[in-house]
């Protein structure tokens, strides 16, 4: 098989949060694809509840400091680094004191969404593909884990869209059981137009519920993986009526579920 260059941007990763369907399987994809031959660069935010001594994160000095303007207002970006042993796998962390100093991940301590999480989403997707340009590094695959990480696609094709790095890449999203409540705040789509992003597609984002923004992401996407059994069906049926290619779901304990992958990248390239 051929090798790729995949960038993982993932909204959770085990063992810095606790294991879930999603943290679990960023963990052995990105380390079961190295294994493969690929060359992998694999990102997450610093949430607040990980613990940097346990985990021994340190910043990337050379990474950091770099301003971000969301919404108007100017954040700096703070990029750390962790090693998984056992894997020989390394992790970007995306950190910025407003946005991921809080000790949680997208809820308060009552179960409820950040009225925030949607200008922290932004930060995050801008804050990975700066970084990934600042390390000169030009991946083949972007493989976005997540609905936090669902602004990434969007921002390759409209806004890195002519940048060199970014200019041939092929996007995969997965789609899991991560829905939240309700809707993102109400101005979402008028922060991302405020990046300069125009698209009749935008419109879908009046409302951002969970169910508008995977099918806004699924537009800009070349790929889409099924990656839990309990994807909500009506947005699966989207992404098949789309005509894009579909990697179904199987069970992790599969003998050739890696394998899978793997094919599924290159059949993309």
């Amino acid at each position: 098989m051929a090798s790729s260059k995949i960038l993982y941007v993932c909204q959770e990763i085990t063992p810095y949060l606790p294991e879930t369907e999603c943290s679990r399987l960023c963990r052995t994809l990105s380390q079961a694809m190295q294994e493969r031959g690929n060359e992998i660069r694999t990102f997450m935010p610093r949430y607040g509840c990980i613990n940097e001594r346990r985990h021994q994160l340190h910043e990337v000095i050379r990474l950091s400091g770099m301003n971000l303007i969301i919404d108007d207002n100017d954040h700096q970006l703070i990029i750390k680094v962790a090693s998984i042993p056992s894997a020989r796998v390394q992790i970007y962390f995306i950190d910025n004191d407003d946005y991921f100093a809080r000790k949680a991940i997208l809820h308060d301590e009552e179960g409820l969404p950040f009225a925030d999480n949607d200008e922290r989403a932004l930060f995050f997707a801008r804050g990975v593909l700066e970084t990934v340009k600042k390390l000169r590094w030009s991946p083949t695959v972007v493989h976005c884990h997540g609905w936090f990480a669902g602004i990434v696609p969007l921002y390759l094709r409209k806004v890195f869209a002519d940048d060199p790095i970014f200019r041939d890449v092929k996007i995969v999203v997965s789609l899991y059981d991560d829905a939240f409540p309700g809707t993102l705040d109400g101005g979402f789509r008028k922060k991302i137009e405020n990046e300069g992003i125009r698209d009749k597609n935008m419109s879908v984002l009046d409302t951002p519920s969970y169910e508008n923004l995977c099918r806004f992401v699924i537009s800009y996407a070349d790929g889409v993986v099924a990656a839990s059994e309990n994807a909500a069906p009506e947005i699966l049926a989207f992404a098949r009526e789309s005509g894009k290619p579909v990697l179904e779901y199987r069970s992790p304990e599969a003998e050739d579920f890696f394998d899978n992958y793997n094919r599924f990248y290159e059949d993309l390239q």
